[in-house]
């Protein structure tokens, strides 16, 4: 793995995150809990894209595109654990 292969990964998950967190309600995160959630949401929706059998094509946009979708499932999830 690069070094600007991580900054590539940094700038989608802020990105996504950033995005994510101003889509869900009831959850605020700060930049650096945005970049993270936008990583962990990268994973989480390639798996749920790869289950699903969807590939929406490939570039920035569309890392951007299932970064966002991950971090938002990620976000309702925390919203509803913080519930309990």
């Amino acid at each position: 793995m690069s070094l600007e292969q991580v900054v590539v990964w940094v700038i989608v998950g802020g990105i996504a995150g950033v995005l994510a967190d101003a889509f869900i309600t009831g959850i605020r995160v700060d930049l650096i809990g945005a970049i993270i959630v936008g990583i962990l949401g990268a994973f989480i929706g390639g798996w749920i894209f790869g289950l699903l059998g969807i590939a929406i094509g490939s570039g920035i946009l569309s890392d951007i595109i299932v970064s966002f979708i991950g971090a938002v499932v990620l976000l309702l999830i925390l919203r509803s654990l913080r519930r309990l």
